[in-house]
């Protein structure tokens, strides 16, 4: 519940503030105790809400109400126990206090014994006048078991009770999304705007599942019926112009993200959008300005330096996509998409021992595709660096095992630094793989084809 800082809740609140600053104890009933503490609670603020709970026992000790607020602090300071101590109390007291089975129910959920905190909401519920709380708890203690078909009954039972509890319709359509399910979820939504046609957040969701089922036509009309019911819902607007978007209308789609920019403060991804829509236009000078643009909203979103890089290097400017792969790794040097692309633009700028390092970082943060290997085999070979080029292709073997790219590579690494036996035995496996991949033979290690036994191999 939320009490406004006027009127005589307002008044409790104030006059229980100027109270702690003059230090003069002054009285309160007992449901102004528990106005006083909900407001601090709802607010975050702990340390007042703890000494409106302890002034309010002191003047209430019997308060039945204030104790339950206690016991809600005890739980959220993890002190479990003292909690437990209330609650077991005042169900002595009042044994069919729904309250004391929800907070009960809440202690057991944050330590994770969920079955037993379904069972004492489902005692609640029997006990409670506001079941659709009850129901909308019982739904995320079963999503914390990933049981989203009871999650998903318990939330729809929520808001068959509560038809303006939005976040219990949006878990449902989560169950329905981790389900797969996302015809039933069009016609439960359906079912649902039967009876609330202008519910903008119910035609939004339609439009996200038509969307995920490739269906951008039905998907482009749900979010117009969104927009038509709350015209100034930015999040159909943006989900519109993803869906124009892969109609291939980007005029239309930068309509909607326009729109977006001027009804709320802008946001990272309608920037990087118009960047995208306007490159795709050939519009280049607008293209770059919205993706430097999303990069100040957001300096962490890596689609957007991506973006920059990306759009430099089909300019073939590749030393200006390579400064901004700096400063994008200034930003963020964990980003192993920012290293591979800070490799492959020092390779095209011939700068091969930056290029190494930047394959080998991509490879310590994660990056373990093929061609990772595979260029960066290429560089140390143009580094004269053949024992690192065996370690490479070893370890990148343990991920693709007897690709034949990795095993010529290998094979001519370990010829080149005399370890012929080795050379020949991966040589084989190359070439048993796929003889067509020869060519990296010829074009890296020819002297190879000079070997006797290769050759016999190979005309064998």
């Amino acid at each position: 519940m939320h009490y406004e800082s006027s009127g005589h809740d307002g008044m409790s609140i104030k006059k229980f503030e100027s109270m702690l600053e003059s230090n003069k104890v002054g009285f309160f009933d007992s449901e102004e105790f528990e106005q006083i503490i909900e407001h601090y609670l709802e607010l975050g603020k702990m340390v007042l809400a703890r000494k409106a709970v302890k002034l309010g026992l002191s003047q209430h000790p019997a308060a039945v109400p204030l104790k339950l607020l206690q016991a809600e602090i005890f739980v959220f300071d993890n002190e479990f126990d003292q909690a437990h101590e209330i609650l077991n109390e005042l169900h002595e007291l009042q044994p069919t206090n729904s309250e004391v089975f929800i907070q009960k129910a809440n202690i057991y959920s944050k330590t994770d014994e969920h079955d037993k905190s379904i069972n004492l909401l489902k005692s609640a519920l029997e006990l409670t006048t506001d079941q659709a709380d009850v129901y909308n708890l019982l739904g995320m203690e079963f999503l914390f078991i990933e049981d989203y078909e009871n999650a998903k009954l318990n939330f729809i039972s929520c808001l068959e009770l509560d038809d303006q509890d939005y976040s219990a319709l949006y878990n449902i359509i989560y169950c329905f999304d981790f389900l797969n399910e996302h015809e039933e979820a069009i016609d439960f939504l359906n079912n649902f705007l039967n009876t609330h046609p202008y519910c903008e957040v119910a035609w939004h969701q339609v439009g996200k599942q038509y969307f995920d089922l490739k269906m951008y036509q039905k998907s482009l009309a749900a979010f117009d019926f969104a927009i038509i019911s709350d015209d100034n819902f930015v999040g159909a607007y943006l989900e519109k112009g993803k869906v124009l978007e892969k109609l291939g209308k980007h005029e239309e789609a930068i309509e909607n993200y326009l729109i977006t920019l001027k009804l709320d403060d802008p946001t990272s991804f309608a920037y990087l959008r118009l960047g995208k829509c306007h490159e795709k236009l050939g519009l280049k000078d607008q293209a770059i300005k919205y993706y430097k643009q999303t990069v100040t909203e957001d300096p962490l979103l890596d689609k957007a330096w991506i973006a920059i890089i990306d759009f430099y290097q089909s300019q073939l400017n590749y030393q200006k996509a390579l400064t901004y792969a700096v400063k994008a790794i200034e930003i963020d040097s964990e980003n192993a998409l920012y290293w591979i692309r800070y490799a492959k633009l020092n390779k095209r700028l011939n700068f091969f021992e930056e290029a190494e390092h930047g394959y080998r970082r991509a490879i310590e943060l994660g990056n373990y595709e093929l061609e990772t290997w595979l260029n960066r085999s290429d560089i140390l070979l143009q580094l004269g660096e053949k024992r690192a080029i065996i370690s490479n292709c070893t370890h990148g073997l343990e991920f693709y095992p007897e690709d034949p790219e990795l095993e010529y590579r290998l094979a001519g690494a370990y010829y080149a630094t005399g370890s012929t036996v080795k050379g020949y035995y991966h040589f084989q496996n190359a070439f048993k793989n796929d003889p067509e991949f020869l060519i990296i033979i010829e074009e890296l290690y020819p002297q190879c084809l000079e070997i006797e036994e290769i050759q016999q191999l190979i005309n064998s």
